[in-house]
């Protein structure tokens, strides 16, 4: 079974209609239980790293998702979230990936990164199997992860940052696969057959 954390900020409804083409052994929950049942948890997320970090905790979620041992895959803020620290707030998150988001900051261009873009592989991943590189995926998001030792692929926003990251069994993706057309849903699949 698989679990989309629902904290009730995040784009949950949205890729569970993404999932159901995949696959009908899903919930969508913030229960505990839900978490520990699965065999594959999908976090995703919207909004500030504040305010979701503030529900995470609310919902007694945040222990759960650090010390759960089982394939995890963060999306947009949600991969955010799993790493150490945001500067967005100044809070500490999740921890499960070393790293500190960090603004998007240009006078010549508008901090918000929004829409199709290419994201280039940088190591072989399990989640871009059947995927071409330099494939286009939809990104929005005003904050990132630098690039470091667990990044796996990149993209380009004024600068180079980490699309995804990946850590024994534990995925983020910057991106939103749930709005990527057929690359996205071939990556869901892929994370569903980890």
């Amino acid at each position: 079974m698989i679990t989309i954390i629902d904290y009730e900020d995040s784009n949950s409804i949205e890729l569970g209609e993404c999932i159901k083409q995949l696959t009908d052994d899903f919930v969508i929950s913030k229960s505990e239980i839900d978490i520990c049942r699965a065999n594959k948890i999908i976090f995703p997320g919207s909004g500030t790293a504040q305010h979701a970090m503030k529900r995470i905790h609310i919902l007694n979620l945040f222990s759960v998702i650090r010390i759960i041992r089982k394939p995890i895959l963060g999306i947009g803020l949600g991969m955010q979230l799993m790493a150490d620290y945001s500067l967005e707030g100044n809070i500490s998150c999740l921890g499960i990936f070393s790293g500190t988001s960090q603004k998007f900051n240009n006078e010549k261009m508008d901090i918000v990164n929004e829409g199709m873009q290419v994201v280039l592989f940088q190591k072989e991943s399990k989640l871009f199997a059947g995927i071409e590189n330099k494939e286009k995926f939809f990104f929005h998001h005003t904050y990132y992860l630098p690039l470091s030792e667990l990044t796996t692929s990149t993209s380009k926003h004024n600068v180079i940052f980490s699309a995804s990251i990946e850590k024994n069994g534990s995925f983020g993706v910057q991106f939103h696969p749930e709005k990527s057309g057929d690359a996205g849903l071939k990556l869901l699949d892929n994370f569903i057959k980890i």
